[in-house]
């Protein structure tokens, strides 16, 4: 459970009784709340009947939002949305905040100043010094209305501001006000979302308004997008006189104001340069150098994040990081682009989402939570082994490498940024840029079995599982940090899918650290009860073991659909008949190719062996809506595939 939601378990727990205060609730609040509301699915929880934001420069590039939004619950699983909260930090003041509530009998309340929390986020390996507060309204039940209206100083750090007008609820009325110097000028861009023109206010104010905007609802919804990268919003980019580095709506602006953010954090010191040569120093191949300066950040940087301020932008120093041997991902990133430095290896910072499709190539923004590093490839250099290369409008090639991501082998990218868009901040040459999809075969499962079925049903055999890629994350992650107990547990839990009953022993487990190159697990297995005696006839699955559960349903789709990775599994399994019995029937072959992914698998029967062997492969990991019923197609000839039986009579 999160920070914050222990937070407010414990504030719900010991919030005080509210007094009722009839003439409490203001009118804006009381006209919105008889707004007559479309009709929604019965399975809205809430909506939100008024947004509405003011965002005023001042000439010295402070900024005040003036915001008030009003809230019905319409279900009890909407209560959540009557906690209301109002982040802040030591650059940014709240000037006020007030929350009120109008509850499901008419009785109106004001939330005290003393009834409200304030807590930080602080949680696990992160460390921040932004703050919370919050205020837990009464009345929060079906029928209930909560009322949030607060007003906040800042000093941003960039100069534009992101409008999310979208979320998990719908909104019946929204409106985004820019009041903005004298000597400014604004531009807006827009994604997931139809650009709205603004109504001109004048005298350097224009608002945007927007009705009826429908929520994204994804929990009931199988193999899900995220949220937020279909989430409409507007960025409003401005700058004047006196804006030393302003964000002008392309990335090349954003590329250049992090630049003056990062430029001197990422100087090496003597300390970093002689790691890297100790490092590097035997090695004349380029990939090999590396290596081994990318695997040290990798696995002997530890994640941990303090933020404060810029913090959550601006890196610290190189030489802090080296010598505290911790950072977060923008650290790890900025460290290993100064060590690649010493050794005549040029890189840049990358700014990704680890949420593909969150980062919009046709809306310049900041809107992006990660850091990684783009590793320039000298002209002319090429290695099988460069496997996520990208080439950039300059013509450079970029290998491009995650060091926070401490299980993907160097060459390759974590599968949930493959095919989406990263910033790549190389000063007047930044730009936008996407990511390659690797092929399947760089992401596998390969299992290979033998085994002797007993007249009784029950199966002995070896087993030998080898998995490369993000597919063998988890388990590398757990034979190199998990315990016995837990690492038997596991197992057992995965073969429970398969098996009734089952004994597994002389577990093997091969190249857990060693990310390029196979994990590979071997073991003895014992099933009783596998074959299913009938009379005469004795039935059993090919398809002995290793399921592929893509789940899908009958409901009409309107959102795309996320594979979440490319990917190949393959199966090879033989099963030595017992003697005395013959194949009566085995499953016909299957075989089905719809682009995107394809299935094949077969049995066959010689010498008295049963032989099984499929390939299941995934090619493209974001397909459109209209697909969906192919997924459902290829999940249903998966699920039947998996459990037909095979024949055996006994002679």
């Amino acid at each position: 459970m999160s920070s914050l939601a222990l937070v407010l378990l414990t504030f719900l727990a010991v919030a005080p009784a509210f007094a009722s205060r009839p003439d409490s609730v203001p009118d804006w609040v009381r006209t919105a709340a008889q707004q007559k509301l479309p009709e929604y699915s019965p399975e809205t929880n809430a909506v939100v009947l008024l947004e509405d934001t003011t965002y005023t420069v001042a000439p010295d590039g402070t900024a005040v939002e003036h915001y008030r939004r009003v809230v019905k619950i319409l279900r009890p699983q909407g209560r959540n949305n009557g906690i209301v909260g109002v982040p802040f930090d030591k650059d940014t003041k709240i000037l006020s905040m007030h929350v009120w509530s109008i509850g499901p009998d008419g009785h109106e309340y004001a939330v005290k100043d003393n009834e409200m929390i304030e807590h930080g986020y602080g949680e696990g390996n992160l460390f921040e010094d932004d703050k919370e507060r919050v205020a837990s309204a009464p009345g929060r039940d079906p029928g209930g209305i909560v009322a949030l209206e607060y007003e906040q100083r800042s000093h941003p750090y960039l100069t534009e501001k992101t409008w999310f007008f979208q979320s998990d609820i719908p909104r019946l009325k929204q409106g985004f006000t820019l009041e903005l110097p004298p000597g400014f000028t604004h531009g807006t861009v827009w994604a997931h979302s139809k650009e709205v023109p603004p109504i001109d206010l004048e005298h350097q104010r224009w608002r945007w308004e927007i009705k009826e905007t429908p929520p994204i609802d994804l929990d009931q919804i199988l193999l899900p997008p995220s949220e937020r990268a279909l989430a409409g919003r507007m960025t409003v980019h401005y700058g004047g006189p006196g804006i030393p580095t302003p964000t002008l709506g392309t990335w090349q602006s954003i590329g250049e104001w992090y630049q003056t953010l990062s430029k001197d954090r990422l100087v090496a010191t003597p300390e970093i340069a002689a790691k890297a040569k100790e490092l590097a120093a035997d090695k004349t191949d380029f990939y090999d150098k590396t290596e081994a300066l990318a695997e040290f950040v990798q696995k002997q940087v530890r994640y941990f994040a303090i933020e404060m301020g810029i913090g959550g932008y601006q890196p610290h120093y190189a030489g802090d990081i080296f010598r505290n041997r911790y950072g977060d991902c923008k650290d790890k990133a900025t460290l290993l682009t100064a060590m690649l430095s010493t050794v005549g290896i040029h890189a840049a910072l990358i700014m990704v989402d680890h949420r593909r499709g969150v980062v919009d190539p046709d809306a310049p923004s900041i809107v992006g939570n990660h850091m990684i590093a783009a590793i320039g490839i000298p002209k002319g250099y090429t290695s099988p082994k460069l496997r996520s290369v990208v080439t950039a409008k300059t013509g450079r090639q970029y290998l491009i490498f995650d060091p926070t991501w401490e299980k993907t082998a160097f060459g390759q990218l974590e599968h949930n940024l493959q095919g989406g868009f990263g910033v790549l901040m190389e000063g007047p040459d930044s730009q936008v840029i996407q990511f390659p999809l690797l092929p399947p075969n760089l992401n596998t499962i390969r299992r290979t079995a033998t085994f002797r079925l007993q007249p009784d049903g029950s199966l002995k055999g070896a087993v030998t599982e080898k998995r490369f890629g993000d597919l063998s994350e988890r388990r590398r992650a757990l034979y190199t940090s998990g315990d016995a107990k837990e690492q038997t547990q596991f197992l057992d839990r995965a073969l429970g899918q398969d098996f009734t009953s089952f004994t597994v022993s002389d577990v093997k487990v091969q190249n857990a650290e060693s990310l390029n190159k196979d994990l590979t697990t071997t073991y003895s297995l014992t099933a009783d009860r596998f074959g299913k005696p009938m009379g005469p006839l004795l039935m059993i699955r090919p398809r002995v073991l290793g399921s592929e559960n893509l789940r899908t349903d009958q409901k009409q789709r309107y959102v795309p659909i996320n594979l979440n990775q490319t990917m190949q599994e393959q199966d090879d399994y033989t099963i030595e008949l017992p003697t005395g019995y013959a194949v009566d029937e085995i499953p016909d072959p299957v075989k089905l190719d719809l682009g995107f992914a394809s299935y094949q698998s077969s049995s066959t029967v010689k010498d008295n062996i049963l032989h099984y062997t499929r390939t299941y492969t995934v090619r493209e990991v974001t397909l459109p809506a209209d697909k969906y019923s192919d997924v459902q197609k290829l999940a249903g000839i998966i699920a039947a595939d998996e459990q037909r039986n095979a024949v055996l009579k006994k002679q």
